[in-house]
Order: structure tokens, then sequence, then C-alpha cells
């Protein structure tokens, strides 16, 4: 046979080959999305369920918490029980509430989010959530400081769900100083991106722990919920962005809010 039908013959074979691999790499890729469709709408199926749920839940937990009020209002102080009765009807009020804030953290966190974007100086921002939080901090024997970027930086977010987000990151490094410490907002512009740091000089984060601390209901703090970090991951996703964390024992951690511009 000649080298030129050799050649045709190879060309052929190898282009079969070629083909065959394409095809199935296509094949495969359509799989995973096919699997990834069904995935999403069992979520979103899951999502509407639990929701429900949840606010079947609250309607009863109401009707508790009015009637344990109204039985401490027809307690005479003449009983002998009177303070023990009191105490415990109280703890149990705490608890229904306590049920209720997670209830309603957890209808905030698996809610459909509609963003209403307006343009916003995120500097502005940043100082408004600055004066709010100063008492809080000082109480916690905290310094609050702000780090302004150079310029205003202008970003089309929901200012409302921005300062969320930064206020759950604030409240997760008070937490993360219960002997005081340091708390520093800094803003500045990378790339197209704005970026807020929220830093604290607390204990850190252990390293088996960083991958696991932006997920629904991890929380290594007593009667946290474990929604915080996991809101401002999604807010700063919903917006096209997203939350890094670099931390080390012993220093501190600086949660990054990356946000485009």
């Amino acid at each position: 046979m000649s080298p030129f039908w050799i050649g045709l013959l190879l060309g052929v074979g190898l282009s079969g080959v070629v083909a065959g691999v394409a095809a199935w790499f296509a094949y495969q890729r359509f799989v995973r999305l096919e699997r990834r469709t069904i995935q999403a709408e069992r979520l979103a199926e899951l999502g509407t369920l639990t929701g429900g749920l949840a606010h079947e839940i609250k309607n009863p937990l109401s009707t508790v918490q009015l009637n344990l009020q109204l039985l401490q209002e027809d307690l005479m102080p003449d009983n002998p029980a009177y303070q023990r009765i009191i105490s415990r009807l109280q703890t149990v009020r705490q608890e229904t509430g306590r049920l209720r804030d997670i209830l309603d953290d957890f209808l905030r966190y698996a809610g459909r989010i509609e963003l209403n974007r307006q343009p916003a100086e995120l500097n502005h921002v940043l100082e408004e959530l600055v004066d709010f939080f100063t008492p809080q901090a000082q109480v916690h024997r905290v310094q609050l400081r702000l780090r302004r970027a150079t310029s205003d930086i202008t970003a089309l977010v929901d200012a409302k769900l921005i300062k969320q987000a930064v206020l759950n990151l604030m409240l997760n490094a008070l937490q993360a100083m219960p002997n005081g410490g340091e708390l520093i907002l800094s803003l500045w512009q990378s790339d197209g991106e704005a970026i807020i740091d929220v830093i604290d000089t607390g204990s850190g984060i252990p390293p088996e722990a960083v991958e696991k601390i932006f997920q629904a209901y991890y929380s290594t703090k007593r009667g946290g919920t474990g929604l915080g970090l996991a809101m401002a991951k999604r807010i700063a996703e919903e917006h096209g962005g997203r939350l890094s964390v670099q931390s080390e024992q012993g220093k501190g951690s600086d949660f990054k809010l990356h946000l485009p511009t």
C-alpha cells in the first residue's frame, strides 16, 4: 500500500478517535449538567418545604409565648411557690423567644434575596456602620478603626444588605475577642473589585475549621446560630462577589468581602 493511502487511513482513524473522545466528554458534560439541574430542582423544592414548615412552627410558638405571659399575670404573689413558678415561666419564655429568633434567621437565610441595587459610595456605607457599632465595641473593650479608601469607590449594590453582611462579620470579630482587642474596617480597590476587610486581633481560626465556617449552622461559639457567616457569604455571591478569609491562630483573622465595581 502506498504511503498516501497509509497516511489517509491513519488520518481517518485519528479523526475518528478524536471525534469519539470529544463525544465522550460532551456526553459526560451533559450528564453532569442534568444531575446539577435535578439537584437544583430538589433543593428548590426542599427550600420551599422547609420555609413553609418554619412558618408553621412560628405560629404555635407565638401562641405559647402569649399564654405563658397570661399565666404569669394570673399568678398571685401570695402563692408559696410564686417565685419558683415565675422563674420557670421566664425560662420557658426565653427559650421560646430563642426558637423564634432561630426561625427568623433561617427564613432570612433560606428565603429568596431580591437585590435593590443602587449606586452606593462604600466609604460612606462603612462610616455609617462604624457610627452604629462603636458603642457596642466599647462595651466589649474593642477599639474600632476605619481605614477609608484614598478616593471614592462607588458600586451598584443593595446597601442595606451589604451593611448586614459587614455587620455579621463585625459581630463575628467581636465574639472572637472576648477579652478586648482591635477591630479594623478597611476599604480598597483592585482589578475592578472593591474589597472590604474586616480584621480582628482575636484568637484566630483553627486550620481544620477554615473550610467549614461558611457552612450554615456551623458554629464554635456558645449560643451562636451558625448563620451569620453563611448569610454574609450568600449576600456577597448574590452581588456577584465572594467572601474569603485569612487567619492565623493567636494573631487574628481577616475576612475579605469582594464586590464588583
